[in-house]
C-alpha cells in the first residue's frame, strides 16, 4: 500500500487555499519540522519565519483583499497582524481574523527575540524554544486546515500528526563533526546518508572525507567522482564541495532511511 508523502498529505488537506500560497506555505512548513527534529536551530528559524510571512499574506489576501506581494519586505510584521484583527467582520472566520494573527505575532516575535535564524537575539535558542515553534506552527497549519477543509481541529491535528517528515537517527552530530551510526554502510551509502542530513547546504570533501574517517583521500575522491558520473550528487571540482541530488535524495530514501 502506498503513503502519501507530507506535502502531497498537506497540498489535499489545505486545497482550498489558493496555489500560490499554499504550495509555498507546505514547503516552509516541512522545512521547519525537518529542522527542528534534526536540531539544527538556525536553519528552523529561517523556515518560522518563512511559515509567518506567508500565512500573514494568505490571510492578507482573504480578509483585506490584497497582500504584502512576495519579494516584498514586511516592514511592520506586529502591525500588519493587528490589521487583520481590526478587518472586516464579514470576510474570514473569527480564527482567521483574530486568533491565528496573535498566534503568528508570538511564533514571529519567538522567531526574532530568542537568537534563532540570525544575529542579534537576547538569548541563546534551545530545544524548548525550538519544540515551542514548531508546536505553534502545528496550531496554525491544524486551524488552516480546520477552516480550509472543513474539519474539527481533532481531524486536522490527526493528519498533522500522522505526517512523516525527515528523521535521522542513523546520524550523528557531535563538536562539529557528523558520524554515521548504521552499521554496515558502505564508504558510497555513508556518504550518501552524511549529505542528506546536509539538505540545505553544500559539504566539503575534506569534511566529508574526515566525518567518514576514510583512510585515503585520493580514492575517496575518486567515489565521490564516480558517484558525480551517475548523478547522485554533485562535485564541484573548483571548490571542493559537494551537493547531494534528487537523484541521490530518493536513493538514500528508498534504502538507507
Amino acid at each position: 500500500m502506498s503513503t502519501k508523502s507530507p506535502s502531497s498529505a498537506l497540498d489535499s488537506a489545505l486545497i482550498s487555499v489558493p496555489k500560490g500560497f499554499r504550495k509555498r506555505l507546505i514547503d516552509a512548513y516541512l522545512s521547519l519540522k525537518r529542522n527542528c527534529l534534526e536540531t539544527r536551530h538556525d536553519a528552523a528559524g529561517m523556515a518560522a519565519g518563512k511559515v509567518c510571512e506567508i500565512a500573514l499574506r494568505l490571510l492578507q489576501e482573504k480578509i483585506l483583499g490584497t497582500s504584502v506581494p512576495f519579494g516584498t519586505k514586511i516592514a511592520n510584521y506586529p502591525d500588519e497582524c493587528r490589521k487583520l484583527i481590526a478587518g472586516p467582520a464579514a470576510r474570514g472566520t473569527e480564527s482567521e481574523r483574530t486568533i491565528i494573527p496573535r498566534a503568528l505575532v508570538f511564533l514571529y516575535t519567538m522567531r526574532n527575540k530568542r537568537g534563532i535564524g540570525h544575529v542579534g537575539g537576547d538569548v541563546d535558542a534551545n530545544g524548548i524554544d525550538i519544540a515551542t515553534m514548531a508546536r505553534t506552527a502545528d496550531w496554525i497549519i491544524c486551524e488552516l486546515i480546520r477552516i480550509n477543509h472543513g474539519l474539527s481541529l481533532e481531524e486536522a491535528q490527526d493528519i498533522v500528526d500522522g505526517l512523516s517528515v525527515r528523521q535521522l537517527p542513523s546520524v550523528w552530530e557531535v563538536a562539529g563533526k557528523k558520524r554515521v551510526l548504521k552499521d554496515g554502510l558502505k564508504a558510497k551509502d555513508q556518504a550518501l546518508l552524511l549529505l542528506y542530513s546536509s539538505v540545505d547546504s553544500s559539504v566539503l570533501m575534506e569534511d566529508l572525507c574526515a566525518w567518514i574517517e576514510y583512510s585515503n583521500s585520493s580514492t575517496f575522491k575518486k567515489m565521490i567522482g564516480a558517484l558525480h558520473k551517475e548523478r547522485y550528487l554533485e562535485y564541484d571540482k573548483e571548490s571542493e564541495s559537494i551537493t547531494l541530488s534528487p537523484k541521490g535524495t530518493i536513493y538514500v530514501e528508498a534504502r538507507l532511511i
